[in-house]
């Protein structure tokens, strides 16, 4: 019989949220070498079956679950994987959630940088798996710039840590009138939503369209000429790897969790909450040709990190070593 994984998440299909895409993606890498199951981590119902090992993702909300299960299970192996949350934010603050980097037998994070966020007495336990996405076909760039508008997308639900905020004060700054600066996400936060409302109404330039299905999603963005991240904190970003892997090139807040994704090298960086440093670096990528090469031929070289296949080989070293340390 195949050994049995039980994966929990604070939050399943409906969220439609990092965590789950996450827990989703692995569950079915995993499927093929081991029996799978995936659960809430705010369901206190234990599995069926006794699973020979347990992956939990988010410290502080899936600490209590974590906890019972070392309790219940002490000689069964557990992986703990980190989000932005955790690691730019709660791990710092949270007894809980630090309580969990102990317990945990393994960590992971999703970006280099995440290592070192943790204390050095936790980074021999910690692996580095970069998550991915199925690479899409670029729209070379020749044929993006004969269109008639420069297309500049930011892909997130409205909420602070996302900072949607930096992205309307920017659309309102730009003197090119044939950028559009379009967002992408749902509105978690009543006042963002309130003020992207407004930032529409004032400036021709922006356009909030909401919540779309991920497939829908993934064509607006292989078609937009840039895709900017604003965001406070990040674990390790999706929608960058989504724009590498659709050949978007990226401007990106200035943080840790952006550069161990994009590299210390890279050109796109803004300082966050910077407007108007960010519609610099968006005007400058539409008026120069080369710096927008550059900015694409740098997420090119990043792209091979994000692969599917990449990812799958790492996930499954991970259980292999876990569930057989000694072998």
């Amino acid at each position: 019989m195949k050994p049995h994984i039980h994966i929990i998440s604070p939050a399943l299909a409906n969220a439609n949220n990092g965590n789950w895409q996450t827990a989703h993606r692995w569950a079915g890498m995993l499927g093929g070498r081991y029996r799978v199951t995936l659960a809430s981590s705010q369901d206190e119902t234990p599995p069926a079956h006794t699973p020979n090992l347990l992956i939990a993702l988010h410290a502080r909300r899936s600490a209590a679950t974590l906890a019972h299960f070392k309790q219940d299970y002490p000689d069964l192996p557990t992986i703990l994987g980190l989000t932005g949350t955790d690691l730019y934010g709660e791990i710092r603050t949270d007894r809980t959630a630090r309580h969990s980097l102990q317990i945990a037998d393994r960590l992971v994070v999703l970006q280099e940088a995440g290592v070192r966020e943790l204390d050095p007495s936790l980074q021999a336990k910690t692996s580095v798996i970069y998550q991915s996405a199925p690479a899409l076909k670029a729209i070379p760039a020749t044929e993006k710039f004969q269109r008639r508008h420069i297309d500049v997308c930011m892909i997130g639900h409205l909420r602070a840590e996302k900072d949607p905020a930096t992205f309307m004060r920017a659309a309102q700054l730009l003197t090119r009138d044939d950028i559009r600066c379009i967002h992408i996400g749902g509105a978690l936060d009543a006042a963002l939503a309130e003020q992207a409302s407004q930032t529409q109404r004032d400036c021709p330039r922006y356009r909030w369209i909401g919540n779309l299905p991920h497939a829908a999603t993934r064509q607006r963005l292989k078609k937009s000429h840039l895709m900017v991240i604003a965001s406070q904190m990040e674990g390790g970003a999706n929608v960058i790897i989504e724009a590498l892997t659709s050949g978007v090139p990226v401007i990106a807040s200035d943080i840790s969790g952006n550069r161990g994704m994009l590299g210390d090298d890279y050109v796109g960086y803004f300082p966050q909450g910077d407007s108007a440093a960010l519609a610099r670096l968006i005007e400058r990528a539409a008026d120069d040709r080369n710096f927008y090469l550059q900015l694409q031929q740098q997420c090119d070289a990043r792209a091979p990190f994000f692969s599917p296949a990449r990812e799958k080989t790492t996930l499954l070293d991970l259980m292999d070593n876990t569930l057989h340390p000694n072998r």
